[in-house]
């Protein structure tokens, strides 16, 4: 036992440095603001997490709006639970672009979506707005760059926005308040497994 007290003495002794500097970065971050998140990467989880600080700002009574390219053309079990919960979606629905396979018909189609999400962009009733897999759209040339980064830069000074997709551009990446990249590791789709329902969608 008297071994210990040394070794406990020195963890104490650590932990309580660890607890000093933590406690002087939250107090010298004070400023208050609408983040706007980033979520990209060739890992899987991206719009996962991205629905998963929806079902949070929920959970704390906030207002939030979805809009959701690429995918929409199957059962989503996060926009089948959240829409019960009062939060608005704006889906593209066409799914895939190596399906569709038509340029035009999926430009009118992110348009659309894009348009609603410019509205909730410049609602300041919304806490939160997820654009998810927005990259592609600008990847794709479906939305302009230009006119992504002033939607963003313009919104409500409250409000936090989150982007998801792989490929986020320079120009996304330098005006995000946080930006996360989902790597890679295994993925069991590369080992021949199906998709799983409540777990891929």
């Amino acid at each position: 036992m008297a071994e210990q007290n040394p070794k406990n003495e020195r963890y104490k002794a650590r932990q309580e440095k660890v607890k000093a500097e933590i406690d002087a970065r939250i107090d010298a971050a004070q400023e208050e603001k609408g983040l706007f998140l980033i979520i990209t990467g060739n890992g899987k989880g991206k719009s996962t997490s991205g629905f998963g600080t929806i079902a949070r700002a929920v959970g704390h009574g906030q207002q939030c709006g979805v809009g959701q390219f690429i995918k929409g053309t199957w059962d989503c079990g996060e926009r089948s639970l959240l829409e019960q919960h009062g939060v608005d979606f704006a889906v593209m629905a066409t799914g895939f672009t190596w399906e569709t396979q038509n340029k035009e018909a999926d430009t009118v189609a992110a348009q659309t979506t894009w348009t609603e999400c410019k509205r909730m962009l410049a609602d300041q009733r919304y806490d939160v707005v997820l654009l998810d897999e927005l990259t592609y759209m600008i990847t794709y040339g479906y939305i302009e760059l230009e006119e992504v980064l002033s939607a963003i830069t313009n919104r409500p000074p409250m409000q936090s926005v989150i982007v998801t997709g792989r490929g986020a551009h320079r120009a996304l990446i330098e005006l995000a308040d946080t930006v996360s990249e989902v790597r890679n590791v295994k993925h069991a789709f590369e080992s021949g497994v199906k998709a799983r329902k409540g777990i891929d969608w």
